[in-house]
Formats: C-alpha cells, sequence, structure tokens
C-alpha cells in the first residue's frame, strides 16, 4: 500500500514527519556529534521559520493531540515484570 501526502510519497516514520512539519525533524531535534556552528545554523533557519509561520507550534500540537485522539491505542502500554534477581549458590563455603 502507498501511502501520499499532496503529491509526494511517504514510505518511512521521517517522511511523514517531515512531509507534516514541512522540514526534515532533524532541523528541530538536531542530529548527533553536529558542530557549535552547525547548531547555530540549524537554529538560525528554524528561527526564520518560526518568524515566518508564528502558528506552527500550535499547528504541531493541534496535529498531536488528533493523532492521540485518533490513535488511543498508541498509550496501551503493558509494564513487563522483571525477572526475579537470584544469588549464585556459593560452592565451597564451610558451615
Amino acid at each position: 500500500m502507498r501511502a501520499y501526502i499532496g503529491r509526494q510519497q511517504a514510505i518511512s516514520a521521517e517522511d511523514f514527519a517531515e512531509l507534516a512539519l514541512g522540514t526534515p525533524p532533524e532541523l528541530w531535534l538536531g542530529v548527533e556529534g553536529e558542530t557549535k556552528a552547525e547548531r547555530a545554523a540549524r537554529e538560525d533557519a528554524a528561527r526564520d521559520i518560526l518568524a515566518d509561520n508564528p502558528g506552527l507550534p500550535d499547528d504541531l500540537v493541534r496535529i498531536a493531540a488528533q493523532v492521540i485522539e485518533d490513535n488511543p491505542d498508541l498509550f496501551d502500554v503493558t509494564p513487563l515484570s522483571r525477572p526475579a534477581r537470584r544469588r549464585p549458590a556459593r560452592k565451597g563455603v564451610a558451615a
């Protein structure tokens, strides 16, 4: 099954996020190992985008709320029990 957002095909979760945001998620989240200069440039670009679209954060909150409302099973988390830790038997211990 193919999924399209507008005229763009979304193949991965990252594609969906980028198409929903209109920007790559890395712009907002950063990437591991980025330099100070790269971080400054990324943050500058993000500021420019927010200046051009000041309603973006509110739009993203609405999208997230709608996803949660439409998919409540995303938060059906069942904690897994951990097996009890057993002490290893000590060999050769005199009583």
